[in-house]
């Protein structure tokens, strides 16, 4: 059968039911949300006279728990609107409504009697073959489904979700041995494809995947860091972005996820795999147990391993507790030689590599940590998955790992880590040493671009499934048709480059501006189309602002001339190539990125896009042809009978007040992306190959290049006066400081195209002039100098 989400009901709308519930709405199906009856009102609703029988009262567990999660940040929800497709209601009352729902996920208490009541009171109003599944993520999924029916059996699963729904990529499908197949493969598909996830097939073991390992993972830097004496900052230090793990490092990530919960996972680890030889690791340190037994419990209870307080002259500051005396005090900066020495290193491959041959305390901390790991896993299968790569893409998607495991132990050599484990009277699985004997010396391989895994089973390597629907430009070296220092750009097959460059956070400097023209004149001779994407955290976040600062601190007005001039030629010639070209972004989108993005032919972007024109905050405004850009828009936009004044003010306001998408969908809101144009990826790893089948339709519909305009509507003295003013109000309001006022009229000024009488048509190339000309203005500004410096410094605005 051919089967389709059209509406969805989510069973309990505790943290993670409301969020799944903004998932779902975020990816446009429509969602019923439910809860329990509140035993009685409460103080608020009593002195209204309101009793249990009240729909307000009776509700009251639901809407306020999907009001809460709508207001926190981050937003679950991928646009603000998108909470009008979440309705409301209760076990008691509405359960007989997911007959009409396509799919029926339980988030309720973690408690199996519980559960099994809500699935007896499921299978009274679900309509065969629809889907059920439950978010567990410790309950054993086969034990929900005893003495339900066939059908019911069939369609159920575990679904597990990890917590923010939607910024974490993974899905963990779990099915029972009832569970048809045909249902299995749906979930694995609709989850990539449609919510943006990384689905992995789990086995039913406890804790599955992604916390049996991550867990694991926590529980040994426990363990080493006591034998090592390590402290709460040092250990943060070493297992944070260092190694490619997420900021939260270690101890920040048991608070954030709750402290009660990681020692949950821990002892439900111990109790129910009596079998895993690591399990003494699992036991709880007594320091955890001390933690815990105050109910310092993380971010749920205000303090855990971190505490937040006011400082002086109620600044926030931020307390580490002392393992030792058990009290909490200012943050110590971890001092380790190796650690400064490859903080330089850009690719992660190799600073990993360099940390773990050093020899220092860290050295020998990250030999220790890869030595339980590496062990760990390899016992781990087939255990919780036939496939290693499985466990990669769990820890990637799940735990935010930069590189899997698996990986991690390729980088550094089979051989060396089996050396590790053993050195640290350790073992590994017997097939690991198997492996090796049989002359294979890697996990991983790239053959034909696409990356191959190696199955126990079989003995061979097998392509990892499901790649045939990504291009990941790392698996595809062997085709770079040119190169500089910063970029590559590939060949994609079909008559379609891609232009790729590996900056500091892919900020865009001279030899990105190179890559860019030698892209476009090697599309327009060679190809049919381009793509501008690549695989980095991010897509970039803007110009190089350190050379900006350089050279506006050393009065390099005909340089900084000539590099904006070159920006502005970039953007141009993206804008007016001879091929389709289709930008990718991702992730931090910002100023400079968000001006290739607005003259490409069209955009595909993530879901997780953040994309705006920032330059306002250091002192500038647009240079690279955003200014102009937004101006041609709202000129486009002008319709009779519509306050042209108002139609530019939005688009002024969205530069002015340097407003940042939280998501590819909001940037449709903001003008930013073109509806019927420009289209968004649920999927990240999808984004290159949407984009590339984007290029391909441009091209086979009979691309030309388009026309530069000149018909651009200005509105002059009209509108500026009127912006003027409002700026003015500004900052007699003290809303804005006398600088931003500087600012806003400089941008006001190039968008109503300068001092003009009258309304008046002018080409792109009379704005870019003028956007070029304010731009070196405020390059000489000594505020321009103090936000710019400040921004280097610190990574954050300065309001001057």
């Amino acid at each position: 059968m051919e089967r389709r989400i059209n509406k969805v009901a989510v069973l309990g709308s505790g943290v993670m039911g409301s969020r799944i519930a903004c998932l779902f709405a975020g990816a446009g199906v429509k969602v019923l949300l439910l809860d329990i009856v509140p035993k009685e009102p409460n103080d608020a609703e009593k002195a209204k006279g309101l009793t249990t029988e009240h729909p307000a009262v009776r509700n009251r567990i639901v809407n306020e728990a999907l009001q809460a999660a709508v207001k926190s940040n981050p937003s679950p929800l991928y646009t603000k609107a998108s909470a009008r497709l979440i309705s409301t209601g209760n076990f008691t009352d509405d359960m007989k409504s997911i007959a009409d729902c396509d799919w029926v996920i339980e988030v309720v208490v973690e408690n199996l009697d519980i559960k099994k009541k809500i699935f007896e009171q499921v299978e009274q109003f679900r309509k065969p073959g629809t889907l059920i599944t439950s978010n567990t993520s410790g309950i054993p999924i086969h034990l929900m489904a005893e003495g339900r029916s066939d059908d019911f059996k069939k369609h159920f699963c575990g679904t597990h979700f990890f917590n923010p729904p939607r910024y974490l990529r993974l899905l963990e499908i779990i099915p029972t041995p009832h569970t048809d197949a045909a249902v299995v493969d749906f979930l694995m598909h609709y989850g990539d494809l449609y919510l943006g996830k990384t689905t992995v097939l789990c086995k039913d073991t406890p804790a599955f995947i992604a916390n049996r390992v991550g867990v694991f993972s926590i529980m040994a830097i426990f363990h080493i860091m006591q034998e090592m004496e390590l402290g709460i900052d040092e250990v943060d230090a070493l297992t944070g972005p260092v190694i490619g793990r997420p900021k939260s490092a270690t101890f920040r990530t048991a608070d954030v996820v709750g402290i009660d919960t990681l020692v949950k996972v821990a002892k439900g680890v111990a109790d129910n795999a009596p079998n895993d030889e690591a399990k003494a690791i699992m036991g709880i340190p007594p320091f955890l147990q001390k933690v815990v037994e105050n109910n310092w419990l993380g971010d749920k209870t205000g303090q855990g391993f971190y505490k937040k307080t006011k400082g002086a002259g109620g600044s926030k500051e931020i307390l580490t507790l002392d393992l030792k005396t058990m009290e909490y005090g200012p943050k110590q900066k971890a001092k380790f030689a190796s650690i400064e020495a490859a903080k330089p290193i850009e690719d992660l491959k190799q600073r990993i590599k360099a940390l773990a041959q050093s020899t220092d305390k860290a050295g020998q901390f990250y030999q220790r940590f890869h030595a339980h790991l590496f062990s760990y896993i390899s016992h781990r299968i087939p255990e919780i998955a036939d496939d290693l790569y499985k466990v990669d893409d769990a820890m990637k998607a799940g735990f935010g790992w930069e590189i899997g495991a698996f990986e991690t132990w390729d980088l550094l050599g089979v051989e060396n880590g089996l050396k590790l484990i053993k050195d640290n009277k350790l073992t590994a699985a017997a097939w690991v040493e198997d492996m090796l004997a049989a002359g294979v010396k890697s996990f991983y391989k790239i053959e034909n671009n696409k990356k191959h895994y190696y199955d126990l089973a079989s003995k061979a390597y097998k392509p990892v499934p499901g790649e045939d629907n990504f291009i990941i430009l790392e698996n595809r070296s062997g085709n770079i048709v040119w190169k500089n220092s910063a970029c590559n750009l590939y060949d994609l097959g079909d008559g379609i480059l891609n232009l790729e460059w590996k900056t500091k956070m892919n900020t865009i400097g001279g030899e990105v501006l190179e890559g860019v023209h030698k892209s476009v004149d090697r599309a327009e001779k060679d190809f049919r189309g381009l793509v501008i994407g690549n695989d980095g955290a991010n897509f970039s976040a803007g110009a190089n602002v350190g050379m900006i600062f350089m050279l506006a601190a050393e009065q390099e007005f005909d340089e900084l001339d000539m590099a904006v001039r070159l920006f502005q030629k970039s953007t141009m010639r993206l804008r007016y190539s001879s091929v389709p070209v289709v930008v990718a972004p991702h992730g931090l989108t910002l100023g400079g990125g968000c001006e290739m993005s607005l003259h490409a032919d069209a955009v595909q972007a993530a879901a997780e896009t953040y994309i705006g024109l920032v330059e306002l905050g250091v002192g500038l405004i647009p240079g690279g042809g955003g200014t102009k850009e937004m101006t041609l828009r709202a000129s486009d936009a002008y319709r009779e009978g519509l306050v042209e004044n108002v139609i530019l003010q939005d688009y002024y306001l969205t530069i002015a007040q340097a407003k940042v998408a939280t998501s590819g969908f909001e940037a449709y809101e903001m003008g930013i992306l073109r509806e019927g144009t420009d289209g968004v990826s649920m999927n990240p790893s999808r984004v290159i190959a949407d984009a590339k089948e984007k290029a391909l339709e441009l091209a086979e519909a009979g691309y030309t290049r388009p026309i530069e305009r000149t018909d651009i509507r200005v509105l002059g003295r009209s509108a500026l006066g009127a912006m003027l003013a409002g700026i003015n109000g500004m900052k007699f309001g003290n809303y804005i400081s006398e600088y931003d006022a500087k600012l806003a009229a400089k941008l006001a000024y190039v968008m109503c195209g300068g001092d003009l009488s009258e309304q008046t048509l002018v080409s792109e190339q009379y704005l870019l002039d003028l956007e070029r000309e304010a731009f070196l203005s405020l390059c000489g500004e000594r505020p321009t100098l103090e936000r710019l410096q400040h921004m280097l410094k610190t990574g954050k605005p300065l309001r001057n």
